[in-house]
Formats: structure tokens, sequence, C-alpha cells
């Protein structure tokens, strides 16, 4: 729960719904949870719709709440919400709840693989 925008109900229903052993990588996260696009291919047409919704929706939901709640709500600074509010200048706020949400669920899942709480300044490494 010291992720930015997750409270106790989304990081139990993250924790229900997740295998922390089943994913050797945390980027294969929120494509369990339906959060990467899906595609339309046929014959020259090669289209992103929006996401694909497989996987459970309650805990898909829960991610979204908390992106929203992180984008639209929360007062404290992350590294997490100022990229959000650089993807919702440019491409809206809904697609911007999206990727912080699949984002969320990565850093969610890597917080509880290695036991270390979320880090609310950018290293120096990182930038």
């Amino acid at each position: 729960m010291t992720a930015p925008g997750v409270g106790p109900m989304v990081a139990l229903s993250f924790r229900a719904g997740v295998d922390a052993v089943r994913f050797r990588r945390s980027r294969s996260v929120p494509a369990h949870f339906g959060l990467t696009p899906s595609r339309y291919q046929s014959g020259e047409i090669d289209r992103d719709r929006g996401i694909s919704k497989c996987g459970d929706a309650a805990i898909r939901w829960a991610l979204v709440e908390a992106a929203g709640i992180l984008l639209r709500i929360s007062k404290r600074s992350s590294p997490l919400k100022a990229w959000g509010l650089t993807i919702a200048r440019r491409r809206g706020i809904a697609k911007a709840t999206v990727a912080v949400a699949r984002r969320l669920a990565i850093i969610l899942h890597r917080m509880w693989v290695d036991n270390t709480p979320y880090r609310w300044e950018a290293s120096a490494s990182a930038a």
C-alpha cells in the first residue's frame, strides 16, 4: 500500500489475483489482466484497438481506479504521476489512466517480489 493510489482494496485484490512465482517477469502481469492493446489484423490492415479485457475484470477495475486516483486526486508528486500526466496531455486522460494502470501493475508485482517499498523520488541513475 506504499504505492501511490493503492489502498487496502487494491492491494488485497492484486495480492489475491496474482501469484508472484507464476510470472518470471513483471512485464507479463498487465497482459494477464487484459491491460494490453488488442490487435486487428486482416490482409493489409494492422490496427491497435482498445485493451484486450481478458483476465480478471475485478482486478483490472481496481488497477484502473487506483491509476485514476493517482492522476486526478493525489496531491503528492511521484515519477509515475508525472509520467501519466505527460501522456494525458498528449493522448487524453482515459488512455493515460489505462497506461498508468498497466505500469502500476508492473510496479506492484516488482515491489511484491523484491519486498521493497515504493520510491517516491526518482533516483539519479534512472534519469
